[in-house]
């Protein structure tokens, strides 16, 4: 810290946050202030997961867009200095929404929260990748058939239990890709509202978090992750809207803030929405089987959150399936 961080000033103290499953955070407090690091996970490791050097690069690149963003310290790739790769960032002081029914707010501040929401969002899908210096952040080709097959590949690789609902939601997808629009943004990969954090007094987005599964992509599919979250049950475990009376709750219904990001990115709309949902459904499946398995395995960040978690995997995969009937 003395050597990479400008301005870092000891002693310093170290906190786990509770919160987080894959990457492990913590929250440094230190004479010169506090600070948030996140490293990769100890034990064997998935390739290509748990990409804090991505989640760096990405948040270092969004500094002066609208894409609110903690300010990147330093990344630190040898392994020998706490035993895997980290980065250093700024605490950012504020309120994270872990239930999405928003309780305490009133009516007026929760839909000017869950306006802040798109409005992110859509400044995500926004950024200049050229300007950024993040036009080579992803692959080329077929969105959509490349995380279909990196996903059904981390899913074998972690696979405990047969879940037939599961091999025909992949078999699905395989089955109906849409044609390559040609449509390639920046997406977040796993947008939600737990994962921006908002001022302390005002219903305003000044940081959005967990970029691990950032990329170069097509944006629908964070657009259906957010309405495929709201689909789930209330409560801590899915914390989703299922059955809640929204209106007088000020949260917009799924098909307003669908038109709201439209609105803000000039599109007539969306057609087949069901397959982005249904895709949403199944990577939420894949990631969350390899939670259950790290658990298994001995090496989750939290063991006994990550296997309530991972009970959860049978449950996407059927409503993977009851989006696919929408298309």
């Amino acid at each position: 810290m003395a050597t990479h961080v400008p301005g870092f000033r000891g002693p310093i103290t170290v906190e786990k946050f509770a919160t987080g499953q894959s990457n492990p955070t913590f929250k440094l407090t230190a004479a010169s202030g506090a600070y948030v690091l996140r490293r990769k996970p100890p034990g064997q490791l998935l390739k290509s997961a748990h990409a804090v050097d991505r989640e760096f690069r990405v948040q270092r690149a969004l500094a002066g867009t609208d894409v609110p963003v903690a300010r990147m310290h330093a990344l630190c790739e040898d392994d020998a200095v706490i035993g895997s790769m980290f980065y250093v960032m700024d605490h950012v002081p504020g309120r994270t929404f872990v239930d999405p029914r928003l309780p305490g707010l009133s009516p007026e501040d929760r839909g000017a929260v869950y306006d802040n929401m798109n409005r992110v969002l859509a400044a995500i899908h926004s950024v200049d990748l050229t300007t950024t210096g993040l036009s080579g952040y992803g692959p080329q080709g077929n969105y959509y058939k490349r995380q279909i097959d990196r996903w059904t590949k981390q899913y074998r690789a972690t696979e405990t239990d047969p879940i037939p609902d599961m091999d025909a939601l992949i078999d699905w997808l395989q089955g109906n890709l849409p044609e390559d629009d040609g449509r390639v943004t920046l997406v977040h990969g796993d947008y939600r509202i737990d994962n921006l954090m908002f001022a302390p007094d005002r219903p305003a987005c000044i940081a959005v978090l967990d970029w691990e599964l950032s990329t170069l992509g097509h944006p629908f599919a964070d657009l259906a992750a957010v309405i495929m979250q709201w689909g789930l049950p209330t409560g801590d475990a899915a914390r989703g809207l299922a059955g809640v009376n929204r209106a007088p709750l000020g949260i917009p219904e799924d098909q307003a803030f669908i038109d709201a990001y439209c609105q803000r990115m000039g599109l007539p709309g969306i057609g087949r929405f069901g397959f982005y949902l249904a895709f949403t459904y199944f990577r939420m499946a894949s990631i969350l089987q390899g939670v259950k398995r790290r658990a298994l395995d001995g090496n989750a960040s939290n063991p006994e959150k990550a296997l309530e978690l991972g009970a959860f995997v049978p449950a996407f995969a059927a409503g993977g399936l009851e989006a696919a009937k929408t298309v």
